[in-house]
């Protein structure tokens, strides 16, 4: 392929192409982790862009960006199934590193990095500003910063590092709620930093499978707790519940099924599971659940838990709310807002208010019942996300529209300083 005569790999001008960071995709193809809120973000960007997108892939400041028919192939590995993705993407990678775009030919273009990765490294921004390059950041949320007792310290740094660098740096800042907006404008209030003028953009929750098996999944009545196991989803909570509940209810105490991989901090949260006798044969931990599973789970449960300490938007809230179960969630700021007045809203540090709330639903099956049936629940959808960003979308997907998209084939989960001189940012879409 001549580089000189093939339009694709020519400066950008009109807009036509986007830089698409599938860094994170490809880590969890590799490692065939069950799909987090943020992965799931990022599989529906590449849906929505695959067809006008370049691959950018990063390293410890080392960035790649693929020619058209290497992110072409990229991306449909990152779309199929993970299984062999290893020996695919080990297979491919010698020749895709002779497959980047030549300097110069992406200057101009806009990219997207809606996973978080790497945007608070020096070098990140270098490779931005060395190509002119009009950036798109997602900020999922500010919890590192806002409660760093739920985080380790080096997850506290580099958060703050992609918040300073994406408000110093940026050309453009999406979010995915007013929560996060008002959380971003009090940032940069309080560190100097001129008003953010962020694009509010809900996300939208998976389509769960329906439910496949007409027996129950687990001995009724059960309730689930959907979510990446670590302290600020408060698992301790509803361990301290289950103990009330079974000092109470002995022998017809409900299950509870928590549902999410292990994240940062887990160790004080599952222990006792394992080690305390009251939660034998009534609180059990899955942690690699597909989304059939999940689905059915769900879908038999009494309620869903979600009483989360922090949140950025709350997916498995939403896509119990689509399935019109039952939700008992903390009443925190973003659940006010996405759930639509929906859940049951108590305090997370109430484990009185939440037994209760509990011991209801166990001894009032038809009141559980009568509220799944409750009018069906109009959540977000992908469409709508991708409409609010028009300011910096329209161009790209004009092409692409009436495109069918194939499925995610992602499983959902359950689940520092850098220069010190900011660049002159354009005002962000409004």
């Amino acid at each position: 392929m001549q580089l000189d005569k093939d339009p694709a790999l020519q400066p950008c001008t009109d807009g036509s192409r986007v830089l698409l960071d599938v860094t994170r995709l490809v880590s969890r193809s590799w490692t065939r982790r069950r799909s987090t809120g943020i992965d799931r973000v990022c599989y529906a960007y590449l849906r929505h862009l695959h067809q006008t997108a370049l691959a950018v892939v990063q390293h410890r400041g080392i960035v790649k960006t693929l020619n058209p028919r290497a992110s072409r192939e990229l991306f449909d590995m990152l779309r199929a199934p993970s299984q062999g993705f290893r020996t695919k993407f080990a297979l491919a990678l010698p020749r895709w590193l002779g497959q980047t775009m030549a300097p110069g030919a992406i200057e101009g273009m806009r990219y997207f990095n809606v996973s978080h990765t790497d945007f608070d490294l020096p070098a990140h921004w270098q490779w931005v500003e060395r190509n002119r390059l009009r950036s798109v950041c997602l900020l999922h949320d500010l919890i590192p910063i806002r409660h760093p007792e739920y985080s380790r310290p080096r997850a506290v740094k580099r958060h703050t590092g992609r918040v300073n660098m994406a408000l110093q740096r940026a050309d453009d800042i999406i979010v995915s709620s007013a929560a996060v907006a008002d959380d971003l404008h009090a940032y940069a209030r309080t560190h100097g930093y001129p008003a953010p003028r962020p694009i509010i953009a809900p996300l939208a929750g998976e389509l769960m499978p329906r439910p496949a098996r007409a027996k129950p999944p687990v001995s009724l009545p059960y309730f689930v707790s959907v979510g990446t196991i670590e302290p600020r989803k408060n698992h301790a909570l509803l361990l301290d519940i289950w103990r009330q509940l079974a000092a109470r209810l002995g022998e017809n105490t409900p299950r509870l099924v928590l549902i999410g991989q292990s994240g940062p901090m887990t160790g004080a949260i599952l222990d006792p599971i394992g080690r305390d006798p009251v939660f034998k044969n009534r609180v059990e931990w899955r942690q690699d659940c597909r989304d059939e599973d999940m689905s059915q789970l769900v879908g038999g449960a009494s309620a869903v838990l979600c009483p989360s300490l922090a949140e950025g938007y709350g997916l498995p809230l939403i896509e119990a709310l689509e399935m019109h179960k039952t939700v008992l969630a903390s009443d925190i700021a973003i659940f006010h807002e996405v759930g639509q007045g929906r859940p049951k809203l108590l305090d997370p540090q109430d484990s009185a208010a939440w037994t209760e709330a509990i011991t209801q639903l166990v001894c009032d099956r038809a009141q559980s019942i009568g509220m799944q049936a409750a009018e069906p629940f109009d959540g977000p959808r992908w469409d709508d996300h991708f409409a609010m960003l028009a300011p910096v979308l329209a161009p790209i997907l004009a092409p692409t529209l009436g495109q069918p998209q194939p499925a995610d084939p992602a499983n959902t989960e359950a689940n520092t300083e850098a220069k010190s001189k900011p660049k002159t940012k354009a005002s962000l879409a409004a």
